[in-house]
């Protein structure tokens, strides 16, 4: 199972990880519902590098992102534990600014990645890991896969009445 940290204790394991030569790749994101979208994003995103760090907005944070009402819908330790215990992720990280950009300058990861619903001018610390000497990453999207239209699919569901 993958660690679950502050973002200093968190940083403090990536500066070990790159002294013993591990490359670290750094990615974000609510994770509301842990999907096969998800998962397989991250096990993409774990090849590119040796170590791949996930910081996760807090509850209010992810509020702020305007997901839809209700959101997240679960709380950010059912997510986190989630995500830690998934093969291809080795540390876990809340982080409870609007972005991560404080978080990316605080772990400074070799690769940054985001899902492909990003452009690469669009995506937040992307010019800090390049000046860095990292690189930035965008994985297309599963085509059918996420929380939103899990969220959609239950609530239909229950409408119709045949949630029981």
């Amino acid at each position: 199972m993958g660690l679950i940290l502050d973002r200093t204790e968190a940083a403090g394991w990536c500066e070990k990880w790159r002294d013993a030569g591990s490359r670290i790749v750094f990615t974000n994101g609510v994770f509301d519902i842990l999907h096969r979208g998800h998962v397989e994003y991250l096990a993409e995103a774990a090849a590119l590098g040796d170590r791949l760090v996930v910081g996760v907005n807090t509850d209010e944070s992810a509020r702020t992102l305007e997901k839809g009402s209700g959101r997240p819908v679960n709380t950010l330790e059912d997510r986190m534990v989630l995500l830690a215990a998934l093969g291809s992720v080795d540390l876990v990280v809340p982080f409870e600014e609007e972005t991560p950009l404080a978080i990316i300058k605080m772990l400074r990861p070799d690769i940054l990645v985001k899902g492909g619903d990003y452009a690469l001018d669009q995506i937040v610390g992307a010019d800090e890991v390049r000046e860095a000497g990292g690189s930035v990453q965008v994985i297309p999207l599963r085509e059918g896969y996420s929380s939103s239209t899990l969220i959609d699919r239950l609530r239909r569901i229950a409408a119709e009445g045949h949630g029981d």
